[in-house]
């Protein structure tokens, strides 16, 4: 990644985190007495749990041990905390506002101060509730049956199942336990081929490494074998040692190529569009991906970010599977992926072509899912006889 776009991402992300951060802290500060004992104790709390995620991820680079994983387990649930403590407190001034147009409690009172101070709790509570129910979620995956009809034949194969499985993120908080339910969810849809569509690790592979994670994804059962594509957390990490680790474990990358299988469909893998981000090369257009192949067999393709779906369309791929979005992850985020991408989530058909958007299985960041529910998705193709 260019030194100039680095430093550019870095620092508005970090100037975003800090003023949410500090407006939170700012409205907690001044709901609380200044008669109380707590205000010290608070600033230092605050200032603790804000910095926790870096600090871990700093002292995972260099040490994976008890303290990198209880920092990053704090800052992870902290950003979920975020997002409704600041849209809690965002309300509570719209409130304040409104009070102050209406002089309803008169400024400042008694009254006035512990009602703030009972509101404050009462945000930090109802946000802490929301996580704690979106972490349960995520503990609960499901089996997403999807049936889909492709007008073409397939040699001899009247239907092809197929496993999907995105955005895993495998690392320090999505762990083995979660990694062995998931292998156990895919050969419960006893798959002829599974599909990993990007975002299998996290940004840091020295934990997957240091669990053997890679060796877990062996124990799924298939016909075809394990097929995926790279993701921007690929990238984030290190594309080329993460794709080294999974093709070492069985895993067949497929990078902007297109493999005949069964002599009965093609499955195709682009590079994620993030390789232009980090390694300033453009991915392959899809038409010359496609060139030379036999149109008339079925095309399956997975593409982890559902931008430009035209392409897809225009190229005559039969089904495009697509993740990335997590469809938000945390209510009310789904408004702005809606907003973004034409399929946030789900199946559209678009003419020839079906395209389906995964809500993926594990998370980023926040170790909590709300207003959607992770999956393993298996998907029925039908052929024409």
């Amino acid at each position: 990644m260019k030194t100039s776009s680095i430093i550019l991402f870095f620092t508005f992300a970090l100037s975003l985190f800090g003023s949410v951060n500090y407006y939170i802290f700012m409205r907690g500060w001044q709901s609380i007495p200044k008669d109380l004992a707590v205000r010290i104790p608070y600033v230092i709390i605050f200032v603790t749990i804000a910095l926790s995620f870096i600090a871990g991820r700093f002292l995972e680079h260099y040490s994976i041990c008890i303290a990198s994983d209880i920092l990053i387990w704090v800052g992870s649930i902290w950003f979920g905390m975020i997002l409704y403590l600041f849209l809690g407190t965002a309300a509570c001034d719209l409130l304040r506002f409104i009070n102050w147009l209406t002089n309803y409690i008169p400024v400042p009172s008694p009254r006035y101060d512990r009602i703030k101070l009972m509101i404050a709790i009462g945000v930090t509570a109802a946000a802490a509730l929301v996580v704690a129910g979106g972490y349960i979620n995520t503990l609960h995956p499901r089996i997403r049956t999807l049936v889909i009809d492709i007008p073409k034949k397939a040699g001899s194969r009247p239907c092809l199942d197929i496993a999907l499985v995105t955005d895993i993120h495998l690392g320090t908080i999505i762990s083995n336990s979660r990694l062995l339910k998931m292998v156990d969810m895919i050969n419960i849809t006893h798959p002829d081929i599974v599909l990993l569509g990007g975002d299998i690790l996290d940004e840091d592979l020295a934990p997957v490494i240091q669990h053997n994670m890679g060796e877990l994804l062996g124990g799924i059962r298939t016909r075809y074998g394990v097929y995926a594509v790279t993701g921007n957390h690929e990238y984030i990490g290190g594309v080329e040692r993460a794709c080294r680790y999974l093709s070492a474990n069985g895993v067949t990358m497929l990078r902007d190529a297109a493999v005949l299988i069964d002599n009965s469909f093609y499955l195709i893998g682009r590079e994620d569009r993030s390789i232009s981000q980090f390694t300033g090369r453009e991915r392959k257009p899809l038409e010359d991906i496609i060139r030379g192949i036999d149109l008339k067999l079925p095309l399956i393709m997975m593409d982890h970010q559902p931008f430009r779906l035209s392409d897809a369309i225009e190229q005559g791929i039969d089904l495009q599977v697509s993740g990335h979005t997590h469809h938000g992850q945390l209510w009310p985020a789904n408004i702005v992926t809606g907003m973004i991408y034409e399929v946030s989530r789900g199946y559209r058909q678009f003419g020839g072509t079906s395209v389906f958007v995964s809500n993926g299985y594990g998370t980023w960041g926040p170790p909590s899912r709300v207003g959607n529910i992770p999956e393993v998705v298996h998907i029925k193709l039908r052929f024409a006889r």
